[in-house]
């Protein structure tokens, strides 16, 4: 009988040490979907023709010379050919992109970081700058696989097609020929570039944003005590978050914009004609493909472009998303 209760009693002890995570999941996790959302779409109207120009940057064919010299002259060649509105091709996908992508970074981002806390950290002690640069790597590749289907979509549907005066295929149209070609499968080809670039992309930007934001905190004046809750201390102004926001998208896209190039190619090489010898590459033959072309500069090619559209897209999203944040608690 001892013997039970002791056991009874490690168990209880046991049970009570298990890690809990915060309150109103639910709620919280809503919360994330609809702000990310928002944010994200809001963001995605600001970029989208400079992505488009990028991406048409990227899928050029291996033959030499360029279809483009480089983003002006892209974008000159654009809208002579289709007018602004065709800068804007294709953008129902990213649109829904962009809402699924920020919503499921922002999401898993708080998430990882509860989770941390509840595991390895206190939970009422801030993480470390590493702890976030993790959370942030994590929160991306897992974004990765819900965003590489979309992006296919929307690479194919901004890059010209050959014969077809401008007229860019309907999503569904294409949805229906990739199932038909490749099966369910299809729809993830390209995922080792969206991985690589969103696990170390999802840790450049949430660790670009934290990091500028901690510097800011740092070096600001603290308020006299009694004025400010800690929450209100821990707000950035309006311009600071900005800055914030645009050193979070550079750092994105500039660090790991070569798989994204990779991808690219890989997404949209049935409509450019690049493969080889009829046979589609694999993610290091594209690479091997590109090196080959123009070294360095084909896979930063249209890089300048999209840090450009980035910072204040990024700005534009991170405050959104905080301002949501913050006015409905």
């Amino acid at each position: 009988m001892a013997t039970t209760e002791h056991a009874i009693a490690i168990s209880n002890d046991m049970s009570m040490e298990l890690p809990t995570l915060p309150p109103n999941q639910g709620l919280e996790a809503l919360k994330d979907v609809v702000f990310g959302s928002a944010a994200g779409m809001a963001g995605k109207v600001i970029e989208y023709p400079f992505d488009t120009v990028k991406v048409r940057l990227q899928s050029q064919p291996d033959h030499l010379p360029l279809r483009y010299n480089g983003p002006l002259d892209c974008f000159r060649q654009s809208i002579q050919a289709d007018g602004f509105r065709g800068l804007y091709r294709g953008i129902s996908a990213p649109m829904a992109g962009a809402a699924i992508e920020n919503s499921c970074l922002f999401w898993s981002y708080r998430m990882i970081q509860d989770i941390l806390r509840a595991t390895c950290y206190g939970s009422t002690d801030p993480l470390p700058f590493s702890a976030l640069l993790f959370s942030g790597a994590a929160s991306g590749s897992i974004t990765s696989l819900a965003l590489t289907p979309v992006e296919l979509i929307k690479c194919k549907m901004q890059v010209p097609v050959e014969g077809t005066g401008g007229q860019a295929p309907r999503p569904l149209t294409l949805i229906a020929s990739i199932f038909r070609q490749d099966g369910i499968m299809g729809f993830w080809r390209g995922q080792m570039g969206t991985l690589i670039r969103e696990t170390g992309g999802g840790a450049a930007w949430f660790g670009g944003y934290e990091g500028v934001s901690a510097m800011f905190r740092a070096y600001s004046v603290p308020p006299s005590k009694g004025e400010l809750s800690e929450t209100d201390e821990a707000r950035l102004p309006l311009y600071q978050q900005m800055i914030a926001g645009a050193a979070a998208g550079i750092s994105y896209n500039f660090l790991f914009y070569p798989a994204d190039t990779i991808k690219s190619r890989m997404q949209t090489e049935d409509i450019t004609h690049s493969t080889i010898n009829g046979k589609r590459q694999t993610f290091w033959g594209a690479a091997r493909s590109l090196w080959n072309q123009q070294g360095i500069r084909a896979l930063y090619r249209g890089c300048g472009i999209t840090c450009a559209r980035s910072a204040p897209s990024s700005a534009f999203i991170f405050t959104v998303y905080e301002g949501l944040r913050n006015y409905f608690g």
